[in-house]
C-alpha cells in the first residue's frame, strides 16, 4: 500500500510538478529577442492576420485567457498585481497559464504512451522517467520562441500518436475514428495536423500489400487526408482577406545563409540521427525511416515557410522519434 502511494507521488512528480516547474523557468526565468510578446498588453493583431488567423483555436483562447487575466489581475489576484506587472503583461500571463495546462497535459500523454507496448529499455520504470524527462526538456527548450498555438498543437499531434498505436494494438475502430475527429479539430489548431497522417502511414503502410493488391492501407489513409483537407481548404476559404496569406513568408535563402538557422538545422538533423541510432531493432528503424519519408512534405514547408532557428518546428519528429525508438510494434515490412 505504501509502495503504491510512493509510486503515484513520484509519478505525479515526474509528470506534472517538474515539467511545470521548468516550463515556468522557461517563460520567466530566460530572456531572449523572441520575449516580445511579454510586452503585448492585449492580444497582437498579427495573430488575426497572414497564417495566423487560420489558427482559430489558440487565437480564441488568447483573447480569452488575456480577458481572464485582466480580471483576475484587477478582481480576485490584486495583491499580486506589482508582482505580475513586473513580470509580464495580461497577454503574456494568460498565454503561460494557457501553454501551462496544455504542456501538463503533453506530459501526461507522453506518460500514456509510454506505457503501451514499451520495448526493452523502457520496461524499467527509472529508464521510462528518464527517457519521459529528456521528451519534457526538448518540449521546454523550444520555449525561447513561444506561440499561442504550438503547445495546443503539440498535445493534439500526441493525442493522435497514442490514438493511433491504440489502433495498432487493438483494432478497435473507436480509436480510429477519434483519430478523424481529432485531425479535424486540431486543423482549426495548427497546420502540423497533417503529420498524424505520416504517423499513421509509417505504421501501417507496407509496401509488400500493395504488390500483392492489397490496398487496404489506402483506404484507411484517405479519410485521415480528407479530415485534414476539408478544414483546412475551408479555413482559407472563409479568411479571404488581403491581409491573410496562405504563409508569413519565403524565408528558404534565410535558412541556408544565416549562421543562426544552420545552427537550428544542424541540431535537428544531430538529434534525428542520433535518436535513429536509438532504435536498436531494425522494426523501429523501418517505422522511423518511414516516418521521415512520409513528413518530407512537412519538412518542405518549415524549409519554405519556416526558421530553421525555430527548433520548435521539428519538436514533433523529434518526439516522435523517441517514441519509436522505444515502442514495440507489430511486424511490418520495411520499405
Amino acid at each position: 500500500m505504501l509502495k503504491r502511494n510512493d509510486e503515484k507521488i513520484n509519478g505525479f512528480l515526474f509528470v506534472i510538478v517538474l515539467p511545470l516547474l521548468l516550463f515556468a523557468m522557461s517563460y520567466y526565468g530566460f530572456e531572449s529577442a523572441y520575449t516580445r510578446l511579454k510586452t503585448s498588453e492585449k492580444t497582437p493583431e498579427f495573430l488575426f492576420s497572414s497564417v495566423y488567423a487560420y489558427r482559430v483555436i489558440p487565437n480564441y483562447l488568447s483573447v480569452y485567457m488575456t480577458d481572464m487575466m485582466y480580471y483576475l489581475i484587477n478582481g480576485p489576484f490584486s495583491f499580486f498585481k506589482d508582482f505580475l506587472s513586473k513580470n509580464g503583461t495580461p497577454f503574456y500571463h494568460g498565454l503561460f497559464l494557457m501553454n501551462s495546462v496544455f504542456f501538463i497535459l503533453c506530459s501526461l500523454i507522453l506518460n500514456a504512451i509510454f506505457k503501451l507496448k514499451a520495448g526493452g529499455f523502457l520496461l524499467n520504470l527509472n529508464a521510462k522517467r528518464i527517457i519521459h524527462l529528456l521528451s519534457v526538456f526538448f518540449i521546454v527548450i523550444t520555449q525561447y520562441a513561444p506561440t499561442n498555438c504550438d503547445t495546443i498543437a503539440l498535445f493534439c499531434y500526441l493525442a493522435g500518436i497514442f490514438f493511433t498505436l491504440k489502433y495498432l494494438h487493438t483494432q478497435k475502430n473507436i480509436f480510429f475514428y477519434s483519430l478523424i475527429i481529432l485531425i479535424i479539430f486540431s486543423t482549426f489548431v495548427r497546420e502540423t495536423a497533417c503529420i498524424n497522417i505520416a504517423f499513421f502511414a509509417a505504421v501501417f503502410f507496407n509496401l509488400n500489400d500493395l504488390k500483392r493488391g492489397n490496398y487496404q492501407i489506402i483506404w484507411k489513409i484517405i479519410p485521415l487526408v480528407i479530415a485534414f483537407i476539408v478544414p483546412y481548404l475551408g479555413l482559407r476559404a472563409l479568411f479571404i482577406q488581403e491581409e491573410t496569406t496562405f504563409v508569413e513568408g519565403f524565408y528558404i535563402n534565410r535558412n541556408f545563409s544565416s549562421p543562426f538557422n544552420l545552427a537550428g538545422l544542424l541540431f535537428a538533423v544531430i538529434i534525428l540521427y542520433f535518436i535513429y541510432r536509438l532504435c536498436v531493432d531494425n522494426e523501429n528503424r523501418t517505422v522511423f525511416g518511414k516516418y521521415l519519408f512520409f513528413s518530407i512534405p512537412y519538412l518542405l514547408m518549415i524549409t519554405l515557410v519556416g526558421l530553421f532557428w525555430e527548433v520548435r518546428l521539428f519538436l514533433p519528429l523529434i518526439l516522435t522519434g523517441i517514441i519509436i525508438a522505444y515502442h514495440q510494434f507489430k511486424k511490418t515490412s520495411e520499405i
